[in-house]
């Protein structure tokens, strides 16, 4: 018999280990279905899809709408959407009131649900037996299939449905992220880092690209990949993780000692720290010169980024407010994100986020280059130039045809960015903005600087 897999712990050791672990277990039962789809789920999580895939169909996924679910997205990350589709319909099919499977075949964004499809989802999130997170999926999903229908009115309901749910589940706390703003602006002043000037890894290999989910991150991290200096990578947590280690925060009341402890951090540590960073990376590379790290929240650790990494780029991807909000508003993230599930919430977030980068670009002027979505669409060669010019690149026309590159993409615009650029979605929001006024509110004034213009 297998030893059990508890013996596991996801997350809690090095990915490297836990595959490790994870052949160990197969060497006791190599035919093992459960040792099998935990060896997929490691290898999915350290970036090696292909081997999770030969797996997966080696061995057969059987009558498990989970391991159908975990297939379709692995599916959806290489870009098989045909196949990934034909995973998540097999997992309603094993398991009917499966809301994650009809919200996963929404997120592929170009999925059109059949009449038969949203009369079943329907159904389904009427049923007062369903759990919480399943009506979730539904709301969204039912929500995505209705405005792909041009029914903006009954689409929102079910949107404000899965994310009145959501936010049930995970609250978001305005004034925690109004506070911990405002530590960042009274900590990282211009004096500040005039007296720490000259120390950290020099390593130029980074490029952050930071800003809010669904402004466009994914886009110019996959038109950055087509070059050929340049490795994509996925949203990597290191920069957080760093954080929160300097931090040292255990108790959810208690807030840490970041980001003032940044002013005790010494030259031979702030070294290290670039240099750990540079090392942790390095199992996200394929050997090009320079790397993306895409973790929109970094816009809150520019200050630590710049300490340890004072050669690293830092591209702010910025989308109008509207459109940013609203775009956030109608995607069930992963984990994270929370504020996304109140308009009022995404509108004071904004607001925090536009606040601290004006901060960032008052004390470190120059240090931050800013892209904004609606100039790349207009004027994509331009745009790309101004990019490639910032991170030291020469021009590569592959970059402008960065939709014909083949790559491994995790968030929810995979299939948005295998193709070219369209502006028809830039003011979307505009169906919904009866519903809107909340949001308007809450962004106030940052309106004035980013007009809404006569449809």
């Amino acid at each position: 018999m297998a030893p059990a897999l508890a013996s596991v712990s996801p997350r809690k050791r090095p990915l490297e280990n836990e595959l490790e672990q994870a052949n160990k277990l197969l060497l006791h039962d190599a035919s093992n279905h459960h040792c099998l789809m935990h060896k997929c789920s490691v290898l999915v999580r350290s970036g090696k899809y292909c081997e999770a895939l030969a797996i997966y169909d080696q061995a057969g996924l059987g009558d498990s709408p989970i391991a159908q679910l975990r297939y379709g997205h692995t599916l959806k990350i290489v870009g098989r959407l045909d196949d990934a589709v034909a995973a998540y319909r097999r997992a309603i099919d094993l398991q009917p009131d499966t809301g994650e499977a009809y919200w996963s075949l929404a997120n592929l964004k170009t999925y059109r649900f059949s009449d038969a499809e949203i009369r079943a989802i329907r159904t389904r999130i009427n049923c007062s037996r369903g759990n919480a997170e399943n009506q979730s999926y539904l709301g969204f999903a039912l929500g995505k299939a209705l405005e792909d229908r041009g029914d903006y009115e009954e689409s929102f309901r079910f949107y404000k449905r899965g994310n009145s749910i959501r936010r049930m589940q995970q609250p978001f706390s305005a004034e925690r992220n109004r506070l911990n703003t405002g530590r960042q602006i009274r900590i990282c002043t211009r004096e500040f880092f005039a007296q720490s000037a000259g120390a950290g890894c020099a390593a130029p290999d980074p490029i952050f690209i930071v800003g809010l989910p669904r402004a466009g991150s994914t886009l110019l991290e996959q038109i950055l990949a087509s070059h050929s200096q340049v490795d994509g990578t996925t949203e990597l947590p290191n920069i957080i993780n760093l954080s929160a280690e300097l931090g040292a925060k255990r108790r959810k009341s208690y807030a840490g000692l970041y980001p003032e402890i940044l002013s005790q951090l010494s030259t031979e540590k702030r070294l290290q720290l670039g240099r750990r960073y540079i090392a942790s990376t390095g199992l996200k590379r394929n050997g090009s010169p320079f790397f993306i790290d895409k973790m929109p929240n970094n816009f809150l650790h520019i200050g630590l980024i710049h300490l340890i990494l004072p050669n690293a780029r830092i591209i702010d991807m910025r989308r109008h407010p509207m459109a940013a909000c609203f775009a956030g508003y109608k995607q069930l993230f992963a984990r994270g994100q929370t504020f996304s599930y109140d308009l009022k919430s995404s509108g004071h977030y904004y607001r925090n986020y536009v606040r601290l980068m004006d901060h960032w670009d008052d004390v470190l002027p120059g240090r931050v280059l800013r892209v904004q979505y609606e100039d790349l669409v207009a004027d994509a060669e331009h745009q790309i130039r101004r990019v490639l010019d910032y991170c030291g690149l020469a021009f590569e026309q592959q970059c402008l045809r960065f939709y014909e590159t083949e790559r491994a993409v995790l968030t929810p615009s995979a299939v948005q960015v295998r193709q070219p650029l369209f502006s028809h979605g830039l003011e979307h929001w505009r169906h919904y903005e009866q519903h809107l006024d909340v949001l308007k509110r809450a962004l106030g004034s940052l309106l004035l600087r980013y007009p809404i213009a006569a449809p």
